[in-house]
């Protein structure tokens, strides 16, 4: 069975917390697994967490601030010492490529040839995903150092509506056919399309977003995400100081959501100078901005994705198509009665 999940192996900022790990974020994609920000201490985490090194097949570094990936390292010393035969492909800013080679051999082991380096450079780059079920963008952030956000996005597909199928004579090899090639034809020589029997599925996307102030490249990353992993570094108490260094606010956080239309926002990467009972005041100010499902994670959290759109969503969305298009198709003709 499939799985699609985020365990979250730290959450602190850049100091950690009794309750807090530094960074670390598995998301586990239907037998992938992506490994964001890995910080000191994560390949401890993913030991509690109860998952291992044979469950990474992606890093993903968005910049190189300790809290963000000293536990390289360790996670590439366990890729070698558990014989991970898989391809782990790692993506980090190209213009850290000296930290990356420092931390990828931070110390003496027997080294591994699995690991296949993916550097991040310019504005937007689309990464080489060839054989995995979704795409990967990287796009530019605004934080003191380099830093990218990384965009996880699954191509949409189709569903099949039985109903449409059936009235229009499609059946047995013939709907394959129509899934292929998009429009058959049927005994007694009429075509029939795909838009008429199916209704487009919507893929599953997620952003993964570090430190970075509000710009552009939040914005972009998280516009119609079904999950947005977002930084949220500072109460609004603290603005001035969030872009002082290159970070959220829960509020602005959460706008950035509310503008995107995004469906489930995670916060997290908390800095250390609030205390455990300041975590109703970030949930207050992100609900204050955005109405959606919000969550302020801890460590060892495991948030599944939002579910797919059901059967009976679909359909009233083809409904709803079907009757703007007669509505349109109604007004053009009045238009050309009366031209």
């Amino acid at each position: 069975m499939s799985v699609r999940d985020l365990i979250v192996l730290g959450s602190a900022s850049a100091v950690p917390t009794k309750a807090r790990n530094h960074n670390g974020y598995l998301l586990r994609w239907d037998g992938h697994g992506v490994l964001f920000d890995p910080g000191e201490g994560t390949q401890r985490q993913m030991t509690r967490a109860g998952v291992s090194a044979h469950d990474v097949t992606w890093i993903c570094v968005t910049h190189f601030h300790g809290d963000h990936c000293l536990g390289v390292p360790g996670i590439v010393q366990r890729i070698a010492r558990d014989g991970v035969e898989h391809p782990v492909d790692a993506a980090y800013p190209a213009s850290g490529a000296l930290y990356w080679e420092r931390l990828r051999h931070a110390a003496a082991f027997r080294d591994t040839d699995v690991i296949r380096e993916r550097p991040v450079s310019g504005e937007r780059m689309e990464l080489d995903t060839e054989g995995v079920p979704f795409g990967l963008v990287a796009r530019r952030l605004s934080h003191p150092v380099e830093a990218y956000g990384y965009r996880l996005e699954e191509p949409d597909g189709i569903t099949m509506l039985p109903g449409e199928l059936a009235a229009r004579g499609v059946r047995g090899p013939l709907v394959r056919r129509l899934q292929e090639e998009g429009r058959v034809t049927v005994p007694g020589g009429r075509t029939v399309t795909l838009d008429e029997c199916g209704v487009r599925r919507p893929g599953q996307k997620v952003a993964f977003v570090m430190d970075t102030r509000l710009c552009d490249g939040v914005r972009e990353l998280a516009a119609g995400v079904d999950m947005l992993v977002i930084e949220s570094t500072f109460l609004h108490q603290d603005a001035a100081l969030a872009d002082e260094y290159g970070h959220l606010t829960a509020a602005q956080a959460a706008r950035a959501a509310a503008d995107a239309g995004v469906r489930h926002l995670v916060l997290t990467h908390f800095s250390e100078r609030y205390r455990a009972d300041d975590e109703r005041r970030f949930l207050d100010e992100a609900s204050a901005e955005f109405t959606g499902e919000v969550t302020l994670v801890h460590d060892l959290d495991r948030i599944p994705m939002p579910r797919r759109r059901n059967q009976q969503d679909l359909r009233n969305e083809h409904d709803r198509r079907t009757e703007h298009d007669r509505l349109t198709g109604l007004d053009l003709g009045q238009e050309s009665r009366h031209g």
